[in-house]
């Protein structure tokens, strides 16, 4: 495995990751931790994006500063990724919103699309692909080869909870695509379910559990 991964360790990510892993947490609960992890995530994840120079004028004076040089464009993949979503619109205000759309066949383990709306222009933006987990990696690196096809350049992909499967899969099909995760779990259990994990993200986050 030649992934280009990054494991955010930060103490306060580090915490809401094992408030999100706690069975006892409640809908409410998980859904204000999911929030605020997806914030502090977005730090990392956004802190290699382009940018240029440019000068503003203050009520004193003229000072330097900088823009974002390209679009941010964030694709969660549905229905998990939207979880995130909120958190990370605190830190990119402007960014534009895609959704692919992927559900795992329950016999075969593989994803099968079934909606993907994206932003004309995807080509020219830093585009942020969002799931909470990185189990199989079949689902993300399908949503990521939806993105290839309409043109997309520089993607990323932001996760919270991956292991060695899943990033070897998904390093395999785009190694071009940084991943970032707060945690590396040790593996599947025969479900293709991360152990340990935290359960079905999405299922938490809507309360269909």
């Amino acid at each position: 495995m030649n992934a280009d991964l990054t494991v955010v360790q930060h103490p306060l990510v580090g915490s809401l990751l094992a408030r999100l892993r706690n069975a006892d947490t409640s809908i409410a609960a998980f859904r204000r931790h999911l929030h605020e992890i997806s914030k502090l995530m977005a730090f990392e994840v956004t802190r290699s994006l382009s940018t240029r120079a440019i000068e503003v004028q203050t009520p004193l004076a003229v000072a330097r500063g900088i823009e974002l040089e390209r679009p941010v464009v964030l694709v969660p993949i549905l229905r998990a990724g939207l979880g995130m979503l909120d958190g990370i619109l605190d830190i990119v205000p402007d960014a534009i919103i895609g959704h692919i759309g992927m559900a795992r066949d329950e016999d075969t383990r593989r994803p099968e699309s079934y909606y993907c709306n994206l932003p004309s222009g995807i080509g020219d933006a830093e585009v942020l692909l969002i799931d909470p987990m990185l189990a199989t990696g079949h689902s993300a690196a399908a949503a990521a080869d939806q993105l290839k096809s309409e043109g997309a350049r520089r993607v990323r992909f932001m996760n919270l909870v991956a292991c060695p499967e899943g990033i070897a899969h998904f390093a395999d099909e785009h190694p071009d695509v940084p991943i970032y995760t707060a945690a590396i779990d040790k593996g599947l259990d025969d479900q293709a379910f991360i152990v340990p994990g935290l359960g079905d993200a999405g299922d938490r986050y809507f309360g269909t559990t």
